[in-house]
């Protein structure tokens, strides 16, 4: 297996194992808060200050730290009304060259999420509401979660280049069956 290959299947298992774990387990938190905030509010006339606050800066982090899990499993939405008529090779050609669009977006991103984020990390940046949480690590995940698609990304263009050259196109993604 090349240092490429492997560099793919790496990014790969990487953004699965976030996706499982990391996010799914991000999804069940936030469930069990908004149970606990809803018990709370309309059984015994208690609500949080809180737990809603909470959940949407929990969901914000699983909405940008998500998307190379989805990458990389295809989950994101695609215009296919062509593309699947086409042979592999054509389709790997296809995604080469309609790439540029994907890496100037997250470049972009990438770029002015890291300034978004340095800038509230060095202002230490919160809510300001009643429970007035810190906002910067929601805000590091822009950088991290763009990061992490880019690298899927680019993964990606690497797993078509031999389909591109006339190889099969592999129907394993994350190289568990690779020796």
């Amino acid at each position: 297996m090349t240092l490429l290959k492997h560099f793919s299947v790496f990014i790969t298992r990487l953004n699965d194992r976030l996706g499982v774990w990391l996010i799914g387990y991000l999804v069940l938190l936030m469930f069990v808060i908004l149970l606990y905030e809803i018990t709370a509010r309309y059984l015994f006339s208690a609500p949080t200050t809180w737990a809603t606050e909470f959940t949407q800066l929990m969901f914000g982090a699983y909405v940008m730290l998500s998307g190379g899990y989805l990458l990389a499993n295809k989950g994101h939405v695609n215009v296919d009304l062509f593309y699947n008529r086409l042979t592999p090779r054509a389709q790997a050609l296809t995604h080469i060259l309609t790439s540029f669009l994907f890496f100037a977006f997250i470049s972009v991103l990438l770029m002015e999420g890291w300034t978004m984020a340095s800038n509230s990390i060095d202002m230490l940046e919160t809510s300001s509401s009643a429970w007035n949480p810190p906002v910067w690590p929601l805000k590091l995940t822009i950088p991290i979660g763009a990061a992490l698609i880019l690298l899927q990304g680019i993964a990606g263009i690497l797993d078509q280049l031999p389909v591109l050259f006339g190889a099969e196109p592999a129907a394993d993604r994350s190289g568990e069956g690779d020796a």
